[in-house]
């Protein structure tokens, strides 16, 4: 019977062979299943997770005990990584139909399992045959992160209408920091009673560059300010737009006769984009805002956004005929465009004329 050193390299090539066979499993699966394929049910994925937990516990309790045989823990190696093979062929059979975020949501969800559990045998055979309390705690430890990344995947979207639904609440998550930002953007304060001192000591100097710091965004001039709080309004109404697309997915989510057709899945995966670019351009729109403000490129994103809301409406249509909520919240968003490029234009903003007229005749 092998011991000692011998034993550790038989269990490191055990568990090197294993790595060897999951990574070949992972390139094997990394397109979507072919939609003429029988689709897995769901409910043998969340089993087989269940047994991966329970074997994650029984894994803890079998390399933390030195009175384990060597060939009790190869067996519990073998089983383990024939169940993580078992999850990732389940998972992958589940996503027949899934358009490209469901099947990125499952595969992320189930390689974290895969991961997590790779990690707890790394630790398990490094620590064979080592007396380190360290080690000994510290296999609990990953055990406890396999637990929870199984849970994890059990709360995985099913359907491609769920795991857009979701990624699109991430962008308005987004915007939604982004606009409460906004709002704490404050005019400079001017003491017209104050005298400013012609010559200042270096010493204050770099007191006072210190102090406005952490004032960044509080000495906008009045004229920024007025185009700051437009813009504010701008960001708003487009969050509200981004939120009513989502009452308007979830509206679809419930109708009985809803479908994962291929046009449905890549309208939604679509509108998926649209709302990806409205935040990046959200983004860029904030960052503009602050002193100095940079006008063009206010102009630019708003633009950017205008496009992005004008082809959620037309998607919206070609998925269900009632979508008035959704197109009467454009129309109001269409108003703070209006808005917004009245206070640009005192700065010859002419560029956002074309689209906002776009926006509202396509209402």
């Amino acid at each position: 019977m092998m011991k000692g050193k011998a034993a550790k390299e038989h269990l490191n090539r055990t568990l090197n062979r294993n790595l060897e066979n999951i990574q070949d499993t992972f390139q094997l699966l990394t397109e979507v299943p072919a939609p003429s394929l029988e689709k897995i049910p769901w409910e043998e994925v969340t089993t087989i997770t269940d047994q991966i937990s329970k074997q994650a516990t029984i894994t803890g309790m079998l390399w933390t005990d030195t009175t384990t045989e060597l060939k009790q823990l190869e067996e519990n190696m073998e089983t383990y990584f024939k169940m993580l093979q078992g999850l990732l062929l389940l998972s992958h059979g589940s996503t027949v139909g899934a358009g490209p975020t469901l099947f990125s949501c499952v595969n992320a969800s189930a390689k974290k399992v895969v991961d997590c559990s790779i990690s707890l045998f790394k630790e398990a055979v490094l620590s064979y045959g080592s007396h380190s309390a360290n080690h000994k705690l510290s296999i609990p430890q990953l055990a406890g992160t396999v637990w929870e990344a199984c849970d994890s995947l059990k709360k995985t979207p099913t359907t491609n209408y769920t795991a857009i639904g979701r990624a699109i609440t991430q962008v308005a998550v987004s915007v939604r920091d982004v606009l409460r930002e906004l709002k704490e953007l404050k005019p400079a304060f001017i003491d017209p009673e104050e005298e400013v001192p012609e010559v200042v000591d270096a010493e204050t100097s770099r007191d006072d560059d210190s102090s406005s710091a952490g004032d960044l965004g509080n000495d906008l001039s009045p004229e920024e300010m007025i185009i700051a709080q437009s813009a504010t309004s701008f960001v708003s109404d487009a969050l509200v737009v981004i939120k009513e697309l989502l009452r308007f997915i979830t509206s679809l989510l419930k109708r009985p006769d809803h479908n994962d057709s291929r046009h449905s899945v890549n309208s939604l995966e679509r509108l998926l984009k649209l709302s990806k670019e409205i935040g990046v351009e959200v983004d860029n729109l904030g960052a503009c805002l602050y002193p100095p403000q940079e006008l063009s490129a206010i102009k630019a994103a708003s633009m950017n956004i205008c496009t992005a809301v004008r082809e959620m409406k037309t998607l919206v249509q070609t998925l269900q005929d009632s979508s008035e909520c959704f197109c009467q919240t454009c129309e109001k968003f269409s108003e703070s465009v209006q808005k917004l490029q009245s206070e640009l234009g005192c700065s010859d903003a002419t560029e956002l004329v074309p689209e906002m007229q776009n926006l509202a005749v396509s209402m």
